[in-house]
C-alpha cells in the first residue's frame, strides 16, 4: 500500500457526518418528546383516573407521583408536537425509497398506539362508564368470597361498592320452616309425571339410592343429585375440624359416602390456610360441633331433623336447634325457597356470579344436592337466581345456599365417579371441575361435607 492509499484511508476514518449527527440527535428528540409520552400518557391517565376512585390499589404519595408525571409528559407532548410542526415547514419536499421505508414504520406506530389508547379508553369505560353490568358483576363476586375482596376494592370506593350491593339483594321469605308441608314417603312405581322435571327425578331403577341429572348453567357442567331417603343424608367434618380442614374426596372416604358435596361456610384457624373452621353453628349425629356467632348476612343454620326433613332456621344457636329436633346441620345462605316461596332477588342478588352447591328438599322428601361449574374467569356460573329456579322446577319447597366457588364439588367413589370422568387416581374423586384463584383445576380444603351415607 502506497503513502497515497493511507492516506486516503485516513481520511475516511476521520471524517465526521455531520448529517448523521443531526439524525440521531432528532430521532432522540423524537423519543422523548413523541414516542415516550405517547406511550406513557395513556397508561398514567388509566392509574389517575383508578386513583380518584380507591386508594387501595395506589396509595396517595404514588398518586401525587402519577399526577406530577402525567402532568409533564403531556407538557413534553405538546412541546414535540410545536417543534417537529416548525422543523418540517423548513424542510423540503424530497420522494424516496428510505423516505417511505420511514412512513411505513411511522405508520405501524400510530397503530400501535391507536389500539394502546382504545384498549385503556376501553378499560376506563368498562370499570367506570354508564353501563354497569361489567361492575356489577366485578363487585358482586369478589365481595362475595372469603379472600378475594381486595380485586374490587382496587378499583371503587365503599362508597361504590356499598351502592352497587343495594341494588343486587335477596330478601330472603320472613317464615319458619313448615315441616308438616313434608311427607317423607316412598316413591310409587306406577307414577304420572307432571311435567319433564318431575320425570327426570322420579324416574329410576328400583332400589337405586341416587341418581345424577346432568345440565348445562349458562354454558356450565351441572350436577344435581337426587337422593330418594333423605334418612342417609347427614353432615360429615374434617377429622381436624376446628384446626385443619380437609378436601371433600378425603372426609367422603373416611364416611364411606355414597355421595358427598361441600357443606357449610368456613374460615381458617390462625397459621392455617386449609379452611377448618366452620362458620356458625354446625351440628352432627345430634352432637354440638361448632356454635359461633355465623356473622353473615343472610342464612342461617341449614338442618336435617330427626324426622328427616330439611328446616332452615335463622338467628339460632346449636343447642337451641337441638332441641327443636335437629340431628345434622352447617350454617350457610342465602335461603333460597322457604315452604314453596322463593327469595325475592333484585339484580344478581349481591353474590355475582361463580361455581355454586345448593341443597333442597320436595314435599315428598327427596333431598336434592346440586352443583355447578364456573369458568377461570368467574363470568359464567350460577348466581341466586339459577339455584333458585332449578330447585324450584325440580320441585323443592325448601332449598339454600352452600359454600360455594371453590370449595364446590361433587364426589363419588371411584367406580362411579369414572361414569363421568376419564381418570380417577384415588379411591374418590370429584366429578364437577373446580378451579382455584390460581386458575388450577382443583379444590381445596373445607370444614364441612353433606354426604350420603351407605
Amino acid at each position: 500500500m502506497n503513502n497515497g492509499d493511507k492516506m486516503r484511508d485516513y481520511e475516511k476514518t476521520e471524517v465526521l457526518d455531520f448529517n448523521s449527527i443531526k439524525l440521531v440527535v432528532k430521532d432522540r428528540r423524537k423519543i422523548f418528546l413523541r414516542t415516550i409520552p405517547l406511550l406513557l400518557i395513556p397508561g398514567l391517565l388509566v392509574l389517575t383516573i383508578i386513583s380518584t376512585h380507591s386508594k387501595k390499589l395506589l396509595i396517595t404519595p404514588v398518586s401525587y407521583l402519577i399526577y406530577i408525571l402525567l402532568a409533564l409528559f403531556i407538557y413534553l407532548l405538546f412541546l414535540g408536537f410545536y417543534i417537529f410542526k416548525n422543523d418540517k415547514k423548513k424542510k423540503k419536499k424530497k420522494k424516496s425509497k428510505k423516505k417511505s421505508e420511514k412512513k411505513k414504520k411511522i405508520s405501524i406506530f400510530n397503530i400501535f398506539i391507536y389500539v394502546y389508547v382504545i384498549g385503556c379508553s376501553g378499560f376506563i369505560f368498562t370499570l367506570y362508564g354508564p353501563i354497569s353490568t361489567f361492575r356489577n358483576w366485578l363487585i358482586s363476586t369478589s365481595m362475595s368470597t372469603m379472600s378475594h375482596k381486595y380485586i374490587c376494592q382496587w378499583f371503587y370506593s365503599d362508597t361504590e361498592i356499598t351502592k352497587v350491593l343495594d341494588s343486587n339483594y335477596i330478601v330472603e321469605v320472613d317464615e319458619e320452616t313448615d315441616t308438616d308441608l313434608i311427607k317423607v314417603e316412598i316413591p310409587k312405581e306406577e307414577v304420572k309425571y307432571a311435567n319433564e322435571y318431575e320425570k327426570q327425578v322420579l324416574e329410576r331403577e328400583k332400589d337405586q339410592p341416587y341418581k345424577i341429572i346432568e345440565m348445562k348453567v349458562t354454558d356450565q357442567d351441572a350436577y344435581l343429585a337426587v337422593i330418594y331417603d333423605p334418612s342417609k343424608v347427614k353432615v360429615a367434618a374434617s377429622k381436624g375440624i376446628g384446626r385443619k380442614g380437609q378436601y371433600a374426596t378425603k372426609i367422603a372416604e373416611y364416611s364411606d359416602a355414597l355421595l358427598a358435596v361441600n357443606g357449610g361456610g368456613f374460615g381458617n384457624a390462625p397459621g392455617d390456610t386449609t379452611g377448618g373452621v366452620p362458620t356458625g353453628v354446625t351440628i352432627i349425629d345430634g352432637k354440638v360441633i361448632s356454635n359461633y356467632n355465623p356473622n353473615i348476612q343472610s342464612g342461617g343454620l341449614i338442618g336435617l331433623t330427626n324426622e328427616n326433613k330439611l328446616v332452615l332456621m335463622k338467628n339460632t344457636n346449636a343447642y337451641e336447634a337441638i332441641k327443636q329436633g335437629v340431628r345434622d346441620g352447617v350454617t350457610w345462605g342465602p335461603f333460597l325457597i322457604i315452604n314453596g316461596k322463593k327469595s325475592f332477588i333484585e339484580g344478581n342478588g349481591g353474590w355475582g356470579y361463580a361455581a355454586r352447591t345448593a341443597i333442597g328438599q320436595r314435599s315428598d322428601g327427596i333431598i336434592l344436592l346440586l352443583v355447578v361449574d364456573s369458568n377461570s374467569t368467574r363470568t359464567k356460573g350460577a348466581g341466586m337466581k339459577d339455584l333458585t329456579d332449578i330447585m324450584s322446577n325440580y320441585g323443592a319447597i325448601n332449598a339454600a345456599n352452600l359454600d360455594g366457588g371453590t370449595s364446590s364439588v361433587m364426589v363419588l367413589p371411584k367406580n362411579e365417579a369414572l361414569k363421568y370422568i376419564d381418570y380417577c387416581p384415588n379411591a374418590y374423586c370429584y366429578i364437577n371441575d373446580p378451579i382455584d384463584s390460581t386458575l388450577s383445576h382443583k379444590t381445596r380444603g373445607i370444614a364441612t361435607t353433606i354426604v350420603l351415607t351407605k
